[in-house]
Order: structure tokens, then C-alpha cells, then sequence
């Protein structure tokens, strides 16, 4: 364990280094035949990310390195439970994210099914077409003014689809979330999105 301490210390640092990496199949591979060592380069590949998620709930930067910490060491603790049937990011960001929740000690929310005809007609309406429309610089504006004004956890869900280009399968597997709901609170981030960019261009 003290590989895998002092390994996942300094996230925040954002030191660049050009590294080679093998797909993380080859890593777990080498860890799983007992080759310790070769965790160090799936955290090295994942690290930022990790912490990006963790960053985005917690909000304090001391604690979510801590969590960023025990985030690698339950997934090297469970790499032997790995079956490989989603992408190990997936799994190790799903990880993360409960990670993150249990940090934040609250109870989990319950979500009401939601009928997918709704959802797929949200894509038509005018706030969809008023965010399509936007240009790359708007964009950033509004995405920049309206994440610090979200919950914690729509805060990470904008980030993962807009900043991180994660496919709304991908974040329903990370957040324990519907792909329903996703869409819903993507629609609504949307939504608030759009208005905030309409304040303040006073449109």
C-alpha cells in the first residue's frame, strides 16, 4: 500500500509527463499475475479524472484528494472482481462517484420513472435549439457561470457530458442513474444553461 500512497498523492499538481501507455487490460493483467507495480500506471492514466469527479462533489480540495486516495485503493483492492464487462474507466469513475457520495453522507435519491417518448421530445423544443445554436464562445460562458450555481452532482453531469464528451450510457453507468434521468437532468442543466446565457446577453 505504500506503492499506491505515494503514487496517488499530489493530484492536483497537473504535472505533464509524456507516458506510453499499453491499453489498461495489459496493466490489470500484470497486477492480476502479481506484478503490483504495474497499478502505478493505471493510476497514472486516471488520476486526473478521478479526481475531476471527486472535485466536483466534494468541492474541498484537501478531502477530495483523500477520497481520490481510497477511490485507488478500493479499486485495487476489488481488481480481482473486475469481469471487464464495461471499460475499466467506467468501472474505476463508478468507483469515484459512490466514493464521493458516501463523503458527502447523503441519502440517496429516489427518481420516479420516466416515460422515454417525454424525454425524446425534449430535443425539439426551444431550449434545445437555443443551446445547439450557441457558438463555441457562448457556450463556454454559459457552461463557466452556470456550474458553480448547480448542485453537486448536476455540476458533475454537465461537466462529464459537455467537458469530458462521456455519452449519456456512459455517465448512467458512473452514476448509478437511469440513462432516463440522465437526460432529464441534462435537459434541465440545459435549460437553466440557456436562461442564465439569455440574462446576460439580455436577450
Amino acid at each position: 500500500m505504500l506503492l499506491l500512497k505515494s503514487v496517488t498523492t499530489g493530484f492536483s499538481q497537473r504535472q505533464t509527463c509524456r507516458m506510453t501507455f499499453k491499453e489498461d487490460t495489459f496493466y490489470i493483467k500484470q497486477v492480476l499475475e502479481g506484478d503490483n507495480s504495474a497499478f502505478a500506471m493505471l493510476v497514472e492514466r486516471h488520476k486526473d479524472m478521478v479526481f475531476n469527479i471527486v472535485i466536483k462533489l466534494v468541492k474541498n480540495h484537501h478531502e477530495a484528494e483523500e477520497v481520490a486516495q481510497d477511490v485507488f485503493i478500493k479499486a485495487y483492492q476489488a481488481l480481482q472482481g473486475f469481469e471487464g464487462t464495461a471499460r475499466f474507466s467506467t468501472w474505476l469513475y463508478r468507483i469515484a462517484y459512490n466514493t464521493a457520495i458516501s463523503k458527502l453522507r447523503k441519502p440517496k435519491k429516489v427518481f420516479a420513472p420516466i416515460d422515454e417518448n417525454l424525454i425524446d421530445n425534449f430535443t425539439t423544443d426551444t431550449v434545445e435549439r437555443g443551446v445547439e445554436a450557441l457558438s463555441q464562445e457562448e457556450m463556454l460562458l454559459a457552461l463557466n457561470s452556470v456550474m458553480g450555481k448547480l448542485p453537486e452532482e448536476d455540476s458533475l453531469l454537465l461537466n462529464l457530458f459537455y467537458k469530458n464528451s462521456m455519452t449519456v450510457e456512459d455517465i448512467s453507468q458512473i452514476t448509478g442513474l437511469t440513462q432516463s434521468n440522465v437526460k432529464v437532468r441534462l435537459y434541465r442543466i440545459r435549460k437553466r444553461m440557456y436562461d442564465e446565457l439569455k440574462n446576460q446577453l439580455n436577450l
